[in-house]
């Protein structure tokens, strides 16, 4: 076997050992978390926003970020249920580049995945601690969930994910809302046997275990755009495209229909500012379906302290090094403009 076995990690009990959180912040993870669920169950009409950073790079901006969002937040708590990107894994494509902060505490040194696993749990915990609001992470690995279980209160299964029977059976286990985006293929039905799959009761392998789940009534639907077979970016957040998801929905005994809409990646062609006028085109059609507008449960945005993107190597203060974001003066605005056209 062509592999270099390093050293043993710390389970996921004896990391949350090492850095647990504290009743107050049980309570206020609980609070959130029905919150945000009342919006998939229909119970709430705000609209949720999945919004940050590309990939978490460094946690002084990324606090810094969440800390802007926080005031934001206090601002439209009526209309609007934030929910901070902290995305520590980032899938690459062709398996090169920089992969998150899991594996690269600092993008500027080795990777190191033991640093990496307290890395994470400690931003997490510290978003928590400095501003009440509980996160979102991309579920890249399935097995590593359960280092942060306690503390997310959205998880994410990407277009390359999607597809896997391990990320559909660990989806089927967690209590919290957990988005399946369509394939970069687009065909749809993928995407719906996912969310049945993790709608679903399972038994399964994890972590060792043989493990039954209940299956999980929150999965729902990402939109993302797709590329076709010419490696073309071609969106999928259209009026047409709502109104067929939701006529795709009404056919199948799926529970809590519902889907977020990605306005950055293939829906934006990556061009992030693009993201200001999909989201407002997204609201738009809302306004002429009532049964769009009650399948769209919110958006997922791209978005840090400065616009665009650097270099893995580059020293910009809270600027992306991965894909391009809407630096922070057009995202408050964007928000507050959203709320304003709820």
């Amino acid at each position: 076997m062509n592999m270099n076995f390093k050293r043993k990690l710390p389970i996921p009990q004896e990391i949350k050992e090492m850095y647990p959180i504290s009743s107050e912040m049980q309570a206020v993870k609980e609070k959130n978390d029905k919150e945000i669920a009342k919006v998939f169950t229909g119970e709430s009409d705000k609209l949720v926003l999945v919004i940050g950073p590309c990939s978490a790079d460094r946690e002084d901006s990324v606090l810094d970020y969440i800390s802007r969002l926080q005031r934001v937040q206090e601002k439209v708590s009526d209309k609007i249920v934030i929910i901070p990107r902290i995305y520590t894994n980032k899938p690459r494509t062709t398996g090169d580049g920089y992969k998150g902060m899991l594996h690269q505490p600092d993008p500027h040194e080795n990777p190191d995945m033991l640093n990496g696993l307290i890395a994470i749990r400690k931003l997490h915990i510290k978003a928590i601690e400095e501003t009440g609001l509980t996160c979102a992470d991309e579920m890249l690995y399935p097995y590593n969930y359960r280092y942060l279980n306690d503390l997310l209160s959205y998880v994410a299964i990407g277009a390359r994910s999607v597809e896997n029977q391990e990320h559909r059976l660990t989806a089927s286990g967690l209590d919290i809302p957990v988005g399946m985006k369509n394939p970069t293929s687009g065909d749809i039905s993928v995407m719906m046997n996912s969310i049945t799959a993790g709608q679903h009761k399972h038994t399964f392998i994890y972590r060792g275990w043989e493990v039954e789940t209940e299956g999980n009534p929150l999965t729902h639907a990402i939109l993302r755009g797709y590329v076709n077979k010419h490696g073309q970016s071609l969106p999928n957040y259209h009026y047409e495209d709502l109104a067929h998801l939701s006529e795709t929905y009404a056919k199948t005994n799926l529970q809590n229909p519902g889907v977020i809409v990605d306005t950055n990646h293939a829906n934006s062609g990556k061009k992030y500012l693009e993201q200001i006028r999909i989201a407002k085109e997204i609201l738009h059609s809302t306004r002429h379906n009532e049964d769009v507008k009650k399948l769209v449960k919110g958006l997922m945005i791209e978005s840090y302290i400065e616009d665009g993107a650097q270099k893995p190597d580059g020293c910009t203060y809270g600027q992306s090094i991965t894909d391009p974001c809407l630096g922070w003066e057009k995202t408050e605005r964007l928000i507050l403009d959203i709320a304003e056209l709820r």
